[in-house]
């Protein structure tokens, strides 16, 4: 379980595991107060993605993301 080095690249792997399976990919998403930064993890227990931020703009596109997965998932 390694941290992936840019949002693109987890996002863009992220979204590709979802649409393999949905039933079985899960999306957490933690905040750790004492470092401030946000941690997320995809993961569809073969395949774990990872990726770790403490920048306001990583956070608003985290935010984009999360809707763009939410609407896969309601559709």
């Amino acid at each position: 379980m390694t941290y992936l080095k840019s949002w693109e690249e987890f996002e863009r792997a992220a979204e590709r595991l979802y649409l393999q399976d949905p039933m079985k990919s899960r999306f957490t998403m933690k905040y750790v107060h004492s470092k401030q930064i946000v941690c997320l993890k995809m993961t569809d227990d073969v395949v774990c993605l990872q990726f770790k931020t403490d920048l306001l703009q990583d956070i608003k596109k985290i935010e984009k993301f999360s809707s763009n997965l939410m609407r896969h998932m309601a559709s």
